[in-house]
């Protein structure tokens, strides 16, 4: 039904920016962890967004997570060699999340969030008036 196409795409948006802020706030929590359990430190997480497109019509249907890409540039490498996972040079690696990369990425994803409830709010207030005008 076209009447909750606009919701139904605000909401898509709020459920991908949902995953997002989780993944953001994962890599926050990991910013520290030096082993995991495929070995080596915790390495940077991302969402993928994908459009999602009624194929008849070619027309955006909102947007979907299509997956989760991991960041494989080299972790940050400290010199802290009484730490337990110090190679034999001395050095630890720390995983490759910039704390303020990703409050930067926290902040887009907040907005976005607000957008999409912004624009849900915009809808519903729509149905709302187009009832009120129907009783007459």
């Amino acid at each position: 039904m076209q009447i909750f196409k606009a919701m139904n795409v605000s909401s898509s948006g709020l459920t991908a920016e949902r995953f997002r802020l989780d993944l953001i706030a994962n890599n926050i929590a990991n910013a520290h962890t030096t082993r995991t359990e495929d070995g080596g430190p915790y390495q940077r997480k991302s969402a993928v967004f994908a459009e999602v497109m009624d194929g008849a019509r070619k027309s955006g249907q909102g947007v979907r997570v299509q997956g989760v890409s991991v960041d494989n540039t080299e972790p940050r490498l400290v010199y802290e060699p009484e730490h337990p996972d110090a190679n034999e040079e001395g050095y630890v690696a720390y995983p490759n999340v910039n704390i303020v990369q990703e409050m930067v990425d926290m902040i887009t994803a907040t907005r976005a969030y607000e957008a999409n409830v912004t624009a849900l709010n915009a809808s519903k207030n729509m149905f709302l008036k187009a009832l009120e005008i129907g009783r007459g």
